[in-house]
């Protein structure tokens, strides 16, 4: 299982917002690319980067940061936010992100996912995140009505690569993470599944490690705030790999 850092961008920085709120902030650092490179220089191999603006707007403001970060690390990274249209998709691989993941496209831009699925193969993952099993979209401020383990069925089929799911009543209230949704979408799909959201302790990395087949787990607010240590849930995961 993969413990990969967060660092989410808002104006430039990065923060984390309590439970996707946006007049909740908390601004860790006003240069993004010094997070990143200390995480690496931690273990780190892959980076989740999301663009909390563009979530909102769909304007890529945030895009320099993103680049600066790319060309601080050698690790992977992984980018999401307000990723729409095909172009926004091609700026971002164009310049070296490894993957990006969609999110409110993914529900309402069905021609959009597949004709992305099919330009840039491997490179797609999904973002579902839920509220009480219910798939939320614009940044959060949306519910749908469709049913989180439903949908990662349906984008499964048109060639997506992997799903991030992040539950987010635990998201950024290091309450620890719903372990039981996630097992359930671990058992429903055959494409790799990220955890995210509520992951505070090494417990909790324990925890996820029982669930098979987990990929990877994201974790943000705990290793900025200190509840985590990132290199010792990084040596953790990596031993019961072995």
């Amino acid at each position: 299982m993969h413990i990969i850092p967060a660092i989410d961008l808002k104006n430039g920085q990065c923060v984390r917002l309590r439970q996707g709120k946006k007049d909740s902030v908390t601004v860790y650092a006003k240069d993004p690319s010094i997070s990143a490179r200390k995480w690496e220089a931690l273990g780190a191999k892959i980076l989740h980067v999301v663009d909390l603006d563009c979530a909102f707007t769909g304007n890529q403001k945030n895009l320099k940061s993103i680049l600066d970060i790319r060309m601080s690390v050698r690790m992977k990274i992984q980018v999401g936010g307000g990723i729409r249209n095909i172009t926004a998709a091609d700026r971002l691989l164009k310049a070296g992100i490894n993957r990006i993941i969609i999110g409110t496209s993914a529900i309402e831009d069905s021609e959009f996912m597949i004709e992305v699925c099919d330009r840039f193969p491997g490179k797609i993952f999904v973002g579902i995140d839920a509220i009480d099993g219910k798939v939320a979209v614009r940044g959060w401020e949306t519910v749908s009505t469709i049913e989180a383990r439903e949908f990662a069925k349906r984008i499964e089929t048109i060639g997506v690569s992997g799903i991030i799911y992040t539950d987010i009543s635990r998201d950024g209230m290091l309450s620890g993470p719903n372990l039981q949704a996630l097992e359930e979408m671990v058992n429903i799909v055959n494409i790799p599944v990220i955890a995210s959201g509520g992951i505070a302790t090494i417990e909790d990395i324990k925890n996820l490690l029982k669930i098979k087949k987990l990929w990877g787990a994201i974790t943000g607010k705990a290793i900025y705030s200190g509840s985590l240590n990132l290199k010792e849930a990084i040596k953790i995961a990596e031993t019961a790999g072995e």
